[in-house]
């Protein structure tokens, strides 16, 4: 029997690689772990974004299909990606982050019991830090962005 503690990677669709990779690593700090091609379709980029170690559960990931329409929402879609942060602090730090390179935020708000900070990716993908609660991390923060560490477990903002 196979034990599943939770979700490996998520997956999503960008037309332009290269803003893609200038937001992902740039703006929110991740790791670009992999380039690779699709395996169904090599003329395709996939993008592999992670923690320093590509620990599963880390991983968002993108296959490059510049002919795909801007993004439309319905039923049965990820309608919303949550990153982890932990407490009130890293919520501040993200949204001046967020505001020096130019991406418009909903501001700092509570949500079911915890704070959230909601924003968009440039192509309109729905993106939200939450605040975990303090939530043991099983990944190795990625210390090459320049994103401060904020516990001495070494957890990434």
């Amino acid at each position: 029997m196979m034990d599943l503690h939770g979700i490996h990677h998520v997956t999503a669709v960008t037309r332009n690689a290269k803003r893609n990779l200038q937001f992902y690593t740039t703006v929110l700090g991740l790791r670009l772990v992999k380039k690779t091609v699709n395996q169904d379709d090599v003329t395709a980029y996939h993008l592999f974004y992670a923690d320093k170690l590509g620990t599963p559960g880390t991983d968002m990931t993108f296959f490059d299909w510049p002919q795909t329409p801007p993004d439309v929402r319905g039923t049965d879609s990820i309608v919303n990606t949550l990153f982890r942060v932990s407490g009130r602090a890293a919520l501040d730090y993200w949204a001046g982050r967020l505001e020096s390179h130019g991406v418009t935020h909903q501001g700092i708000e509570s949500f079911d019991g915890r704070l959230r900070l909601r924003f968009y990716d440039p192509e309109g993908q729905r993106l939200t830090l939450v605040d975990d609660g303090g939530a043991p991390f099983e990944g190795e923060v990625w210390d090459g962005a320049g994103v401060p560490v904020a516990r001495p477990d070494h957890r990434d903002l």
